[in-house]
């Protein structure tokens, strides 16, 4: 992976036919996505259960270019390895997952994977200063994690461009999940996140019988981001 602050945008297969994952990553690429974003959800840390490690090993040789794996699962650290062998270029662990987020930083880091911390809603920023050398990425939640579909947390918008500042000239993504459509898109565009991640903007409308919908969503989303920084 290269890094670039340019505009990515990384569909959540949350919002995807669960029965056909395989043809759902293959569409979103072939419409023009950046990513693709895998929610991982344990029925603990999140009211949800979603996905595990065998399904990324299943999904990953359908996708050509970056698997971005949100683990949304306490405890973390005993199944780092498995999404990393998976195939997940990215594995985002939750800053409130466990006691010991440094470890677990190094735990992704050394199992060969990009390293993510994610934040939730009602989560500051002000004590992540010494992991900003050891992240990759930082998601910020401007949802309630655990289910698609949520309206946009406009109050996440000064935490990112407060992380923005913090983080300075480090090679570290902002990344935004949750509610983001062309109208949230500018906002946390403007105030420095480059990857957005969007479930069902991108996937409505489509089908792997009909993807051109998926195109249209996703350079919608680009457009208004972009035109956010100009």
């Amino acid at each position: 992976m290269t890094f670039s602050r340019a505009i990515k945008i990384a569909p959540s297969i949350l919002s995807a036919d669960f029965a056909n994952f395989g043809a759902e990553c293959q569409a979103i690429e072939a419409q023009g996505c950046d990513w693709v974003h895998v929610d991982v959800m344990d029925g603990h840390f999140v009211p949800n259960i979603t996905f595990g490690p065998a399904t990324c090993a299943a999904i990953r040789p359908h996708i050509k270019g970056v698997m971005d794996v949100h683990l949304m699962i306490a405890p973390v650290d005993a199944y780092i390895d498995a999404f990393a062998q998976s195939g997940a270029d990215i594995i985002t662990a939750h800053l409130e997952a466990g006691p010991h987020i440094h470890r677990t930083l190094q735990a992704i880091r050394g199992a060969g994977a990009k390293a993510g911390l994610a934040l939730n809603p009602g989560t500051g920023i002000e004590n992540i200063g010494y992991l900003l050398d050891m992240v990759d990425l930082i998601c910020v939640m401007t949802v309630n994690p655990g289910f698609g579909g949520q309206k946009f947390i406009r109050s996440q918008v000064d935490k990112v461009a407060r992380l923005r500042a913090m983080i300075g000239d480090r090679p570290i993504h902002i990344e935004i999940d949750g509610g983001v459509t062309p109208d949230t898109a500018p906002l946390v565009a403007a105030a420095g996140a480059d990857v957005l991640v969007a479930g069902s903007a991108v996937f409505k409308g489509g089908s792997v019988t009909n993807p051109a919908p998926y195109g249209a969503n996703i350079q919608a989303i680009r457009d208004a981001a972009t035109a956010a920084l100009s």
